[in-house]
């Protein structure tokens, strides 16, 4: 049996996150640096190792490039993947690479195109925020999801850190996962999730219902994805939402 290292995750990012993550068990936020105990922050820690590329690789030979009739985008992400990717314990390196990721996704210039009024740059802040702690989740090459955290359950973990209510944090999901409802969005994604070594799946339908969502391997049984999903998340749901803060009277 192989034993999961434990210890300490800190990193130090480049843009300070929200001190209310701290609401959360097991992690502290100090400006830029973060530190997550595994033992208290995850509902399940049975991997101490993800795949990640450089993201400056990402940007200077994946990005630009357009797919063709004889390769597809998907096949172009893949591609990269084999060559480029590289297994690492380094729980931080994950966590800086996924900030760059998220930072590109959920830029400021995607603003107008949401066709969201009320969805401003700061929503988008959250987003990546939380995408980026999302990366430390993990789906093996069977389906079996062998990494859970509280930022699996987006709205949950959303409405806890940020104090907001449950239509604004469907709305975030919602702006998360729209990259299935936009093709340009949704071609950015797959060549941008080259660097944490898979794609972005998602367990729930277009309406949030916090089946959440995960960088998968290319190649993950998606069946026994969905029957481990279905089995765990009411409860450790019900989890999250219980580090609510109640609002002042």
């Amino acid at each position: 049996m192989t034993t999961i290292d434990t210890a300490a995750i800190t990193v130090v990012l480049p843009e300070a996150f929200d001190e209310r993550w701290s609401r959360l068990p097991g992690i502290q936020v100090d400006g830029r640096r973060i530190t997550i105990d595994p033992t208290e922050y995850f509902f399940r820690f049975e991997s101490g190792t993800w795949l990640v590329a450089d993201w400056e690789l990402v940007k200077s030979q994946l990005l630009n490039v357009e797919e063709t009739t004889e390769s597809a985008v998907e096949q172009l992400a893949l591609e990269f993947i084999k060559a480029h990717a590289k297994s690492t314990s380094d729980a931080a390196q994950v966590l800086a690479t996924a900030y760059e990721v998220y930072a590109y996704l959920f830029r400021d210039e995607h603003l107008p195109a949401l066709g969201l009024p009320r969805f401003t740059a700061d929503h988008l802040r959250m987003l990546r925020e939380a995408a980026t702690l999302m990366a430390l989740n993990k789906v093996e090459l069977d389906g079996h999801i062998s990494n859970v955290g509280p930022c699996w359950f987006f709205p949950a973990a959303t409405s806890v850190v940020f104090d907001l209510d449950d239509e604004t944090g469907g709305m975030l999901d919602e702006v998360y996962h729209g990259g299935w409802f936009n093709e340009h969005r949704r071609i950015e994604a797959i060549k941008a999730h080259a660097a944490l070594g898979g794609r972005l799946v998602h367990g729930c339908q277009s309406v949030p219902d916090q089946s959440g969502g995960v960088v998968a391997p290319y190649g993950a049984s998606m069946n026994a994805f969905r029957d481990d999903l279905a089995a765990f998340k009411s409860g450790w749901i019900e989890q999250v939402y219980a580090h609510r803060v109640a609002p002042a009277a």
